[in-house]
């Protein structure tokens, strides 16, 4: 069985989806794909269900009823992966922001030796294309505020490119994640961190999406400020 899987939650990413998955199997590495679909009424669900067609035993979907959250998508597709006994577990965009090539890479670095690899946009070689001064600003100085405020070592604290090991996610108390949005991103690293993982940065590019819509929302970002002190005094489980 292939040990290396990638969960991609999905919600209303027909114009990705097919491309996305078709990238990720003609990848160097081998790699299997969870789809997480949270209801979509564009048919991104039936589509996966008809490449599993074209990619029989490396194509998974779970489908959940209603729009039920980012953080929440991937402590399911989490679960899933540990009851199968994958060895590397993979979150990615569906969206292309993340380029599938930087899976290897992700990869790569865990069997280097990190516990956890962060696909990340600021540390040294890490980019980010295609987006405003305004949204680049926003998004490093918020890095900087985690940064401060928990004593992370991550320069990337928001990303959500990631590869972990299982013995990372086996250690966790997955249920005693709270956050749903960006605030999850960090939540996972934090704990990681606190629970003495080693976290390793790989530089990527990062580019904002092309088709469909984000689903960003300043309710995402008020959870996470605000997430971030509240976890600051958070005992770790």
């Amino acid at each position: 069985m292939n040990k290396n899987l990638v969960i991609i939650p999905t919600y209303n990413e027909i114009e990705n989806i097919e491309k996305m998955i078709r990238k990720v199997f003609s990848l160097s590495r081998e790699f299997q794909l969870l789809i997480v679909d949270d209801g979509s009424p564009d048919g991104t669900a039936t589509k996966v269900k008809e490449l599993q067609q074209v990619f029989p035993g490396k194509l998974h979907i779970e489908e959940r009823k209603g729009k039920l959250g980012l953080g929440t998508a991937y402590i399911h597709g989490f679960k899933w992966a540990l009851a199968r006994d994958y060895e590397y577990i993979f979150e990615m965009d569906c969206d292309f922001s993340h380029n599938p090539d930087d899976l290897v890479r992700l990869l790569e670095a865990c069997e280097k030796g990190a516990d956890v690899s962060v696909g990340s946009r600021y540390c040294k070689g890490g980019k980010v294309g295609n987006w405003p001064l305004g949204r680049i600003l926003m998004s490093y100085f918020a890095s900087v505020y985690v940064r401060m405020v928990l004593w992370l070592p991550v320069k990337d604290t928001t990303a959500g490119f990631k590869c972990y090991r299982k013995k990372v996610l086996q250690t966790i108390n997955l249920d005693d994640i709270r956050f749903m949005g960006y605030a999850f991103q960090i939540e996972m690293k934090y704990t990681a961190y606190k629970k003495g993982f080693k976290i390793v940065e790989v530089p990527i590019l990062f580019v904002d999406r092309v088709e469909g819509v984000s689903k960003m929302s300043s309710k995402i970002f008020k959870e996470a400020f605000i997430g971030v002190l509240q976890m600051r005094f958070k005992k770790i489980r």
